[in-house]
């Protein structure tokens, strides 16, 4: 049945392979979208936050650093079919106890992948990116602390107005069941995400949800607010409140709730997911 769905999506596109893209009042195409960025450009935020939590009580072994590294490398300039364009991609989470007596690292993620994108516009001139990507996410780690699982993902990410980017995300978890016994209930099979530029080019809101497989429980949300005190600087000081099942892999059955605080690197124009 997944697969039925990937196939629909893949026809979608093609069929509108051949087909103008530049619409009318327009006089670039999609793809330029892509094209004005670096090959080598930002993926998702780039971060270095730290916080405590809040429903439990705040411990140096509880207050952490938690950082992401993310990019992108564009492959070719021109699309390989059907409009689509390949990406590597890689993001890295970690989670640094650094107030606690040695400073320990409790958990690194590392997420590589392979992807491609296909830029369209949606009627009303709404960039649209529409993308296929291969995923591999894991800690590194092996015998009984191993968290490792790999998807297959398809997205859709549209800019709906000037100030709102909206997006919806689905995956096929692939999943040892032996060594990772109820991931898949945890990591669920989708997401949605929203960002609202409150005073474009200054202020920003994020949201990012995640439904897990069960009816009311698992899942995640994430929300952040975000300030960029220099228009021609491309960084933030960000607030951010996450809550729920999943932010590291190596606790992915435990519920937390964390407030953290600080400096933010964004994509320069909308990501691809």
């Amino acid at each position: 049945m997944h697969f039925k769905y990937l196939l629909i999506f893949f026809i979608l596109f093609s069929l509108n392979a051949n087909s103008q893209i530049v619409e009318d009042k327009k006089n670039f195409r999609a793809a330029d979208s892509l094209l004005k960025e670096n090959s080598f450009s930002v993926h998702r935020d780039n971060y270095f936050l730290t916080g405590v939590p809040i429903n439990a009580p705040i411990t140096k072994n509880s207050a952490d650093v938690k950082y992401q590294v993310s990019f992108k490398l564009r492959l070719r300039s021109k699309p390989i079919f059907a409009g689509f364009y390949p990406y590597l991609l890689y993001t890295q989470k970690a989670f640094w106890d650094i107030y606690a007596n040695s400073k320990p690292f409790s958990e690194i993620n590392f997420n590589p992948g392979v992807a491609i994108v296909r830029p369209f516009y949606l009627k009303g001139g709404r960039l649209t990116y529409g993308t296929v990507s291969f995923e591999h996410e894991s800690n590194g780690r092996d015998s009984i602390y191993s968290r490792t699982w790999n998807m297959l993902a398809f997205s859709l990410k549209s800019q709906i107005s000037p100030r709102w980017t909206v997006g919806l995300r689905g995956w096929i978890p692939l999943v040892d069941k032996e060594d990772n016994p109820g991931l898949t209930k945890y990591v669920g099979y989708g997401e949605a995400s929203a960002t609202y530029q409150i005073q474009p080019g200054r202020w920003s809101a994020d949201v990012l949800f995640r439904k897990g497989s069960g009816l009311i429980n698992y899942g995640s949300l994430q929300t952040q607010v975000n300030w960029r005190p220099y228009k021609n600087e491309n960084y933030y000081l960000t607030l951010q409140w996450f809550v729920g099942y999943t932010e590291s892999l190596i606790d992915y059955q435990e519920h937390k709730s964390m407030i953290r605080l600080g400096f933010t690197i964004k994509p320069e124009n909308m990501g691809i997911f």
